[in-house]
């Protein structure tokens, strides 16, 4: 018997949270939930909008931890990193959510979008229906969908809901084969390439590169982990990619804005995060 990759492990986990969630808050109660949640805030629009101009579109991760490098930030306040994030110019958010491998939290998310103006993504393995209703329940304005982690039944299912409460899809693959599975089961169009492999966690930017080819013009590519250095935005953009995805390399800065301006925006030079307390 094989041993189970990180990935396997956690949606056997999530399995057992879906159960344990709906066994305290029913369905019906998160829809009624979500209903009355805050208007969305437009995840999609805004990337779409902000990449048409050939301009950094930038996916700002709130991620306290991960399997692979354990705590990554000890000085952790959501609020104040989304603060940080808006100054330093990000499009949007991402936050962790997962508790187990992530050491994240739902009250993460919503400390983080009441502290700012920018569209949240919830970032978690979702796997169940459960999840998806739960999203916009939080507030969050996409969730993520990893091929990886789906069949095509079930991905196309989570869309439909996702749809149905009012929230972004963002498809995330790391090869051709989920590539083409992404593109034939949904219309979404906010494409992730992960350059991280779920199942061994190494990284290569070439992961981008090499399915580049292969997205639809129509599709938004957001390239996703391994932006480390100013080498590596321009290596993107002039490859025509102008939407990221970046949490370590944030995270591992004392202000998390002022790196985000220094990787993206450094022609806007000098401090942008005066008055919070990550300076």
């Amino acid at each position: 018997m094989s041993v189970p990759t990180v990935l396997e492990k956690i949606l056997a986990r999530k399995v057992e949270e879906v159960a344990e969630r709906s066994a305290r808050v029913s369905l019906a109660e998160l829809e009624t939930l979500a209903k009355s949640a805050d208007a969305s805030r437009g995840f999609a629009q805004a990337l779409l909008t902000q990449a048409k101009k050939k301009q950094p579109a930038v996916i700002a991760e709130i991620k306290k931890a991960s399997p692979s490098k354990g705590v990554i930030r000890e000085d952790f306040v959501p609020a104040d990193i989304a603060k940080s994030y808006e100054k330093g110019g990000a499009t949007c958010l991402s936050v962790l959510t997962d508790i187990d491998y992530f050491q994240g939290a739902d009250a993460y998310l919503q400390q983080a979008r009441a502290a700012c103006k920018l569209p949240v993504i919830r970032k978690d393995f979702m796997i169940d229906p459960y999840q998806i209703v739960e999203a916009r329940a939080l507030g969050a304005d996409c969730v993520l969908l990893i091929v990886s982690a789906l069949d095509d039944v079930k991905m196309a299912e989570l869309a439909a809901v996702a749809k149905s409460v009012g929230l972004d899809v963002l498809v995330e693959v790391h090869d051709g084969d989920e590539l083409e599975r992404a593109l034939k089961t949904l219309d979404t169009p906010l494409i992730g390439v992960n350059n991280r492999n779920l199942h061994t966690f190494d990284v290569s930017l070439e992961t981008t590169l090499d399915l580049l080819p292969r997205i639809p013009r129509d599709r938004l590519v957001i390239t996703e982990s391994g932006i480390l250095n100013r080498a590596d935005v321009e290596l993107m953009e002039i490859s025509d990619v102008y939407a990221f995805l970046v949490g370590e390399a944030f995270m591992r800065a004392e202000s998390p804005g002022t790196e985000l301006q220094r990787l993206f925006f450094p022609e806007r030079g000098g401090p942008v995060v005066s008055g919070s307390t990550l300076d």
